[in-house]
C-alpha cells in the first residue's frame, strides 16, 4: 500500500494518511463499500487481564477512525476464545481463567472503549459483543461438521503464527490449534447477524483474518474484507507499550494518568510524528508543523502528544493535572501531590533503609545490584540530592508534607516512596 494509493473513501484515505495500513485483502472492493455506505467492522480483544495495554491502542484507534468516517464499529470481546488462548507470537500456552474472572475483565475493559467510541443503538453506534455467546453453544461434533471441512491442516501449518512456534520447537496444544477456526467463525457469525464485512487487526493476525474472510466468502458467498496494521515498534526497535517498569496499561486502576502522560512525554524524538498521527485526533497540518520543531522545541511536540493522548483516555482535567505535576517536578524542582506514590510496607523498609531499597521500591531497578549500577552512573537523586553510593536514610529525611521520599531516576522519572 503506497502513500499515493487513490482511495475514494474517507475511511481508507484517513488510514493511509495516518499510517495504519499494512495489508488489505480486497482494497478496491472495500474502498467502494466504504465510499457508498456504512461499513461495519470489528476487532477482537481477548480478556486475559482487567486492562488492555497501550500495545492494543492502535486497534482501538482503528475502530475510532471507522466510526469517525461513518462506519459502525464492533468491539468483540473474546469471552470464548480467551478460554482457549491465541498462539500468535506466544511460546507457551496461556493460563486458563475462570468464567467469573473473564466476565470481570470484560467489564473493566469496556470502560476504556467508552472513552474512544460512542455506544448506542444508532446505525453507526458502536456495540460490544462477547463471542462466548455463540462459541459456547456449539457441540464438538456440530462444530467439526459445520466448519472443520473448510480448513486444511496444511494451510494452518503454513501460517506464521503456527509455523514459527513449531520451528522453535515450542509445544502447541490442540486447544490452541483450534483458535484460528474459532476466530474465523466469529467473522461468519458477525457477518450473518450484523452484516459485518470487515475484520481488522495487527499484522500478526493476518493469517487468522484471511481465514475468516475466506470462510465468509466460501460458505455464504458474501462480501468480506480484512485489513491489518503494521507491526508497531519504537524508533529504538522495542515493542510498543513495553517499558522497563512493565506494560503501559490503559485502565487508571493499573496505571495512573500521570504515568500515562509521562509515557507519551518520554517517547523517542523520532517517534513523535508517527505517534501523533496514530494516537491523536490532531489535524495532519498541525502534526506536520510540530514535526518541524528542533532541539528543545521537540519537547513541545512531545507535550502536545502527551496532552492529546491522555485527554482522549482519561479526560482533559487528568491530562492538565499530569502535565502540571510533571512540569513542576522536572522543570521547577517542585513536588506535587499528583506525582505517583509507591507505598513501602514499614516492615520491608525497616529491614533495609537504604538508597538501593528506595530505588528498587520505586520500580527503577529490578534488583539491588541494578540499583547500585544506577547510582554509580549518576542517575539517582533522593530528595533532589545526587547519590552515587548506597547509604541509610532516616525518617527525618521524609518530605514532611507527604511523609515520603522523592526518588528520581535520570531526568524523566520521579516517584514518591512512602513507608507505611
Amino acid at each position: 500500500m503506497t502513500a499515493d494509493t487513490a482511495f475514494q473513501s474517507d475511511f481508507l484515505r484517513t488510514l493511509r494518511d495516518r499510517g495504519y495500513i499494512h495489508q488489505i485483502t480486497h482494497p478496491a472492493e472495500l474502498d467502494a463499500a466504504a465510499a457508498t455506505g456504512v461499513v461495519t467492522g470489528y476487532i477482537g480483544f481477548d480478556a486475559t487481564a482487567p486492562s488492555l495495554h497501550v500495545g492494543s491502542l492502535i486497534q482501538i484507534m482503528m475502530l475510532r477512525r471507522l466510526q469517525q468516517a461513518g462506519g459502525k464499529p464492533i468491539v468483540l470481546m473474546g469471552g470464548g476464545t480467551t478460554k482457549v488462548g491465541d498462539p500468535t507470537g506466544k511460546d507457551a500456552s496461556r493460563p486458563q481463567l475462570t468464567d467469573e474472572t473473564i466476565a470481570a475483565n470484560i467489564a473493566s475493559i469496556r470502560t476504556v472503549f467508552e472513552r474512544f467510541l460512542t455506544f448506542g443503538d444508532g446505525p453507526t453506534d458502536a456495540v460490544m459483543l462477547d463471542n462466548d455467546a455463540w462459541l459456547s453453544t456449539y457441540g464438538y461434533i456440530q462444530f467439526l461438521r459445520e466448519y472443520g471441512t473448510h480448513f486444511t491442516v496444511n494451510r494452518m501449518l503454513a501460517f506464521d503464527s503456527v509455523k514459527l512456534r513449531l520451528e522453535r520447537e515450542q509445544p502447541m496444544t490442540f486447544l490452541e490449534f483450534n483458535y484460528m477456526l474459532m476466530q474465523s467463525v466469529d467473522f461468519l457469525e458477525l457477518n450473518r447477524s450484523l452484516n459485518c464485512t470487515l475484520q481488522m487487526g495487527g499484522s500478526d493476525q493476518w493469517g487468522n483474518i484471511v481465514s475468516g474472510v475466506d470462510l465468509v466468502r466460501r460458505v455464504d458467498h458474501k462480501a468480506a474484507f480484512g485489513l491489518t496494521t503494521p507491526l508497531l515498534t519504537t524508533a529504538s526497535g522495542g515493542k510498543m507499550g513495553k517499558t522497563a517498569q512493565g506494560a503501559v496499561w490503559l485502565n487508571a486502576e493499573q496505571l495512573s494518568p500521570y504515568d500515562y502522560w509521562q509515557f507519551w512525554r518520554n517517547v523517542d524524538d523520532a517517534d513523535v510524528g508517527k505517534f501523533l498521527r496514530l494516537f491523536t485526533d490532531l489535524p495532519l497540518a498541525e502534526i506536520e508543523a510540530l514535526e518541524t520543531l528542533e532541539g528543545a522545541g521537540i519537547n513541545d511536540a512531545k507535550k502536545a502528544l502527551a496532552d492529546a493522548a491522555t485527554t482522549m483516555l482519561h479526560g482533559a482535567d487528568a491530562a492538565s493535572h499530569a502535565r502540571a505535576a510533571a512540569e513542576a517536578a522536572f522543570e521547577k524542582g517542585e513536588v506535587s501531590a499528583d506525582l505517583p506514590v509507591i507505598e513501602l510496607p514499614k516492615g520491608e523498609w525497616e529491614q533495609a533503609r537504604s538508597t538501593r531499597a528506595l530505588v528498587k521500591a520505586a520500580g527503577f531497578a529490578r534488583s539491588l545490584s541494578e540499583a547500585s549500577r544506577h547510582m554509580a552512573g549518576n542517575a539517582i537523586r533522593i530528595n533532589d540530592e545526587l547519590i552515587t553510593e548506597d547509604r541509610f536514610h532516616e525518617y527525618d529525611e521524609l518530605l514532611p508534607e507527604f511523609g515520603a521520599f522523592k526518588v528520581q531516576f535520570g531526568k524523566k522519572k520521579i516517584v514518591l516512596v512512602k513507608p507505611i
